[in-house]
């Protein structure tokens, strides 16, 4: 299915559009647009290679499709993903060779066992129709109940990023006593079946809003953006020091929303959106730092 939309380049025109009524109080964190009404519950997003696209999939509850959207809140094309289902999609990333993965890993109830990342044939949004090309399947390292007790509900997941032909999760927590700990780990970039290796425990400052993570994005420098609803956390040096001790640092936004989705558009800014919860939300947000 296919839209008309006449959108400009994205970091030429970003400055361009003005602040919502619902703007943060740090100058580095404004409004672009409104999402397409079509979106309302955006859980990932990521820029094509026309930086004038951005592709995006919507989370559990919602077709099995990647729609493609202009910086200016105009919905370009939805394209079916034909030979799988959207059980909870949760984040969608691409590689350096600008392949696209999804990541169908929502896991609320930390009792799924058919968790899975999907390489899919996408190139442009004149496509129709596309393909899953390869399937990683995966299970939890220390995962031996379905659900476990709810103390140790760290096995859901909206966050991942690749690198070097890995992909690396980085678990939302659900558990009673919330503490911002948070697992993380690493899983080969291949068709199989596979035991995910945990590589890391890692632990953010505040409460559930601060703390749990929702998408995350990797720039060229090899940080690590990781989203919650009301911060950024940067993260450094996580290859260098071997996953165990990296450079964590918090970047508040001055506003509390569901954001879903994240993407680096250069090393020091970051695109964002959140659910449509309100007039207030339901947008396309830049972040710099």
């Amino acid at each position: 299915m296919k839209y008309s939309v006449y959108p400009l380049a994205i970091l030429a025109v970003l400055s361009c559009y003005p602040k919502s009524e619902n703007t943060s109080e740090n100058q580095n964190f404004e409004v672009i647009t409104k999402l397409p009404k079509k979106l309302k519950e955006l859980s990932g997003m990521v820029v094509s290679t026309d930086p004038k696209t951005i592709w995006g999939i919507e989370d559990q509850g919602n077709k099995n499709a990647i729609y493609a959207f202009g910086e200016n809140g105009k919905l370009i094309s939805e394209t079916l993903v034909e030979n799988t289902e959207n059980t909870d999609w949760e984040d969608l990333i691409k590689d350096k060779e600008n392949n696209i993965y999804i990541g169908d890993f929502g896991n609320n109830d930390n009792d799924r066992k058919n968790l899975k990342i999907l390489k899919v044939d996408l190139k442009n949004p004149e496509q129709e129709t596309t393909k899953v090309i390869q399937t990683t399947a995966f299970h939890y390292e220390g995962q031996t109940e379905f659900p476990p007790k709810k103390s140790y509900w760290l096995y859901d997941c909206e966050a991942f990023v690749e690198k070097d032909g890995y992909f690396y999760l980085f678990t939302k927590n659900r558990s009673k006593g919330f503490d911002g700990t948070f697992y993380v780990f690493q899983i080969p970039n291949k068709e199989g079946n596979f035991e995910a290796k945990k590589i890391a425990t890692l632990q953010l400052e505040g409460g559930y809003n601060d703390a749990a993570i929702t998408s995350a994005s990797i720039n060229s420098k090899n940080q690590i953006a990781l989203l919650t609803h009301k911060n950024l956390y940067l993260v450094s040096d996580f290859f260098k020091t071997n996953f165990k001790n990296p450079q964590i640092k918090k970047l508040p936004f001055g506003h509390e929303s569901q954001k879903e989705a994240l993407v680096f558009i250069n090393n020091n800014s970051v695109l964002i959106a959140d659910e449509k919860e309100g007039k207030d939300t339901g947008n396309l947000y830049r972040f710099e730092f």
